[in-house]
């Protein structure tokens, strides 16, 4: 077990409300663990015994197809709740998770689901959240597959990932993780060489600058431009 900071747990919304004695209730039931680079908190298939909440780091999320593809669904960012089977009526895990650098999870048993929820509404209300964002996100990336042009998608993928844990520099928006060309295309939902063609094109034209797992973006606005199909990437 790893000692938590109390302060750090109040940094996440779904701490920061609560009084100090639910704080304490909720963490009597939990148990924190360190993942390495590239180790795998749950598998796809796997019975759901715990659920789980990112600390410090970055966890992908991926599934494979019943064809044998391999997908990733979404990123962990610190403060998500994950592994939430229980809210989708599951006993099973439907993906695997799998930390990209060092990270630092909270986890309790799954048995302890329900009346935690019922207790802490606080946490019942993230948790449903947290299912409404990834049904949307889902909705969204099914309407991406099917009406946009690759381009398009890549570019989308790479404002996500913006979003969600980019970070401020000199030069541009720096995705804070390691993030492969393989993982774009698993996200967009293409192969690694159509990426590597459109991210080479976008290093030409100044948009992006990448290296061994990194990812700058040099002009945030106008890869915007380029998910809403009102430039090509490639100019």
């Amino acid at each position: 077990m790893i000692p938590i900071n109390r302060v750090l747990l109040r940094e996440f919304p779904l701490f920061g409300s609560m009084s100090d004695e639910d704080l304490q209730n909720i963490l009597e039931g939990s148990s924190s663990s360190l993942l390495g680079p590239n180790e795998t908190a749950f598998s796809q298939g796997d019975p759901a015994n715990s659920f789980f909440v990112l600390l410090h780091g970055r966890l992908k999320v991926s599934q494979v197809t019943t064809d044998g593809q391999q997908i990733i669904v979404r990123m962990i960012n610190p403060g998500d709740l994950f592994g939430i089977a229980k809210a989708l009526q599951r006993d099973t895990y439907p993906a695997t998770a799998k930390s990209v650098s060092h990270s630092l999870v909270l986890s309790w048993p799954t048995k302890l689901w329900d009346a935690l929820m019922k207790k802490h509404p606080a946490l019942a209300a993230n948790a449903m959240q947290a299912v409404g964002t990834r049904l949307q996100e889902a909705h969204t990336r099914i309407r991406e597959m099917a009406t946009e042009e690759v381009e398009r998608r890549v570019a989308h993928t790479i404002l996500r990932l913006v979003r969600q844990s980019g970070k401020r520099v000199e030069k541009g928006v720096q995705i804070d993780f390691p993030v492969s060309r393989r993982d774009i295309a698993e996200m967009a939902g293409t192969t690694l060489y159509t990426v590597s063609r459109i991210l080479s094109a976008w290093e030409v034209a100044d948009l992006v600058q990448g290296g061994r797992k990194k990812l700058l973006v040099r002009e945030p606005h106008k890869l915007l431009l380029v998910a809403d199909g009102l430039v090509d990437g490639y100019l």
